[in-house]
């Protein structure tokens, strides 16, 4: 059985497959042991530990990230991963167990950063002025 799930952060993206398999996750086909900074890799492997290590002897996940930096792919693909889990499985207590510890795993954070607009350096803080 094949699970197709996604999460987003920002303007990251990250598609993930689940499937029977041998523990094997894949980040852009690069094994995930390989991501740099290790801070990302943590992140991207919370899943697994709020699960149990012995669930990910049962699948192979392959994630494909796009767009954002480092950390916004890493929050992307941790909420594909859990998601991905939680669907393969059909297990509702890991569900909620996802949802106790953070519910960022199975809701993608919708938050953008604000365009820049004129009349200041960002979005909306004005540039200050003085009359003498």
């Amino acid at each position: 059985m094949v699970t197709n799930t996604s999460g987003k952060k920002k303007t990251a993206v990250a598609r993930a497959t689940v499937s029977e398999g041998n523990g094997r996750v894949r980040i852009d086909s690069q094994p995930v042991e390989l991501v740099e900074p290790e801070q990302a890799r943590l992140k991207m492997l919370e899943p697994f530990r709020i699960a149990g290590e012995e669930l990910r002897e049962d699948v192979d996940i392959d994630i494909d990230v796009s767009g954002g930096g480092f950390s916004g792919q890493a929050d992307a693909a941790r909420t594909a991963i859990a998601r991905g889990l939680v669907q393969h499985f059909g297990d509702a207590e890991l569900r909620d167990a996802y949802m106790d510890f953070d519910r960022t795993l199975l809701v993608n954070d919708v938050r953008q950063a604000e365009p820049k607009k004129w009349g200041g350096p960002g979005a909306r803080a004005r540039y200050q002025k003085s009359y003498r």
